[in-house]
């Protein structure tokens, strides 16, 4: 499909924040270019929330400006009428189609116009230049810049990058990139290919959804918006990837503050909603570990469940597995490296004074017959299972890990839940602690490593 380029609108909006679902528009700038010349359209509007002081003091917009100004939904119909039939050009247009398609939601209408991204346009025909945002076009190309950081001064000074590229490209350079920018879309036919604008580029969680909203998958990233394309970039070579594109229906996303609020959301969200394909981090229906029991000189390892014993504080417990199967099977795998005797750790029965199997191969030093005394027997196997000890829980009280604007709350090796204010730290350490969890536990152990982690004794 070819898009017209001769009908053209040049878009900027001034916001009161960056979440296009809780933040508001406080002004919008258009630059419409069609068969009627170049005509320009701006408009203050109350955002009907307060407008932060540092977003004041960088677009100038203040509270009192925009008091009296109209609502969206009193220009809605204007703003709907000027964009229809246009190719909407934004720079980072992900946000500006974000912001207005909600906003024309909440009056609702519904808002699916093709779209251009100046800055992937900029990539396109300048792979060699690092910087793409709007000031390093005004540098780069020498644009005038007039009131910047307000709506329709940025809108201009898109038109204005647009003309500089008509006269160093070639017009079948130009539309040929602008075509292959404004079409593509990897995503599944059963979605809209307009939300691919929509994805964020931060990290979070995002979930898939089949027929009836059923849970499909859930994945964590970084950078949300390029994992989510990449299921379907190669779903032509894995047969996951082609089973969830025939089968996905509805793409829901979580942002956090980093990777430490990704893991652990990832972690709680696929053991509550058991998606399809998930089957690695699913929910168990038990959890085990080997804990070391002394009887005289002789030390062995005895399978315990959590169900039974409060996993997190004990300081006695080696590895985590979620069958009896998968526990032997690492503490034979254990035996066999450090020449542990199999019928010492209760892995196999013998006689008295018997060999066990592994020392006829001369994989024992003889602990079943008496040439290794129990306690060195003991020693080693103490030292052999070190790696695979769960740290207890190191703290008198409940902490928080502190990433970005957020306070993740972690009791005894459990996420509780992140906190944004105050107020949500109270709620959370009163909502209870859920049981103990593997993936949690081995997100929390290498994140207490590098991460800023604060007491909150004084909120019990």
């Amino acid at each position: 499909m070819n898009t017209d380029l001769n009908a053209l609108a040049f878009v900027d909006l001034e916001t009161t924040g960056g979440s296009a679902t809780k933040d508001r528009i406080t002004e919008i700038g258009i630059v419409l270019v069609d068969s009627q010349g170049v005509r320009e359209w701006t408009q203050l509007i109350n955002p009907q929330t307060r407008i932060p002081e540092f977003i004041a003091q960088i677009t100038g917009i203040t509270n009192d400006m925009v008091q009296d100004a109209p609502l969206f939904q009193e220009v809605a119909a204007e703003v709907e009428a000027m964009l229809h039939g246009h190719l909407f050009i934004a720079h980072n247009a992900r946000f500006d189609y974000g912001f207005l398609k909600n906003e024309f939601k909440r009056v609702g209408r519904e808002f699916r116009p093709s779209i251009l991204c100046t800055v992937k346009l900029s990539r396109s025909l300048y792979p060699e230049c690092r910087q793409h945002n709007l000031d390093s076009l005004i540098a780069r190309h020498q644009l005038v810049a007039n009131n910047r950081h307000r709506a329709l001064a940025d809108a201009q000074l898109i038109f204005q990058f647009w003309n500089t590229l008509q006269r160093q490209f070639s017009q079948e350079t130009l539309n040929n990139t602008v075509q292959t920018l404004v079409n593509h879309s990897s995503l599944p036919p059963h979605l809209d290919p307009l939300l691919m604008h929509e994805f964020p580029e931060g990290p979070g969680v995002y979930l898939f959804f089949g027929e009836n909203d059923m849970p499909l998958y859930i994945g964590k990233s970084i950078n949300i918006k390029q994992r989510i394309l990449s299921h379907f970039a190669a779903d032509h070579r894995h047969n996951k990837e082609m089973s969830l594109s025939r089968q996905l229906r509805r793409i829901e996303w979580i942002e956090t503050a980093g990777e430490i609020g990704a893991l652990l959301t990832e972690a709680k969200l696929i053991k509550t909603m058991l998606p399809i394909h998930n089957q690695r981090l699913r929910r168990k229906n038990a959890l085990c570990a080997w804990q070391l029991q002394q009887t005289q000189e002789q030390l062995r390892p005895v399978l315990t469940w959590a169900d039974s014993l409060n996993f997190g504080s004990q300081d006695n417990l080696y590895g985590l597995y979620t069958s009896q199967r998968d526990a032997q099977k690492a503490l034979r795998s254990l035996a066999e490296r450090h020449q542990l005797c199999a019928a010492m750790l209760g892995l196999e029965k013998i006689a008295p004074g018997k060999p066990c199997f592994a020392y006829q191969l001369k994989k024992c030093k003889g602990a079943c017959v008496g040439l290794e005394q129990p306690l060195q027997h003991a020693t080693r196997l103490l030292m052999a299972m070190q790696k695979m000890q769960l740290q207890a829980w190191p703290f008198a009280h409940p902490v928080g890990i502190k990433e970005g604007e957020d306070l993740h709350i972690i009791d005894h090796w459990c996420y509780l839940g992140t906190a944004k204010t105050e107020a949500d730290i109270y709620d959370i350490l009163a909502s209870g602690r859920p049981a103990f969890d593997r993936d949690t536990y081995l997100v929390l152990h290498k994140a207490f490593k590098k991460a800023n982690v604060l007491s909150l004794a004084q909120y019990l």
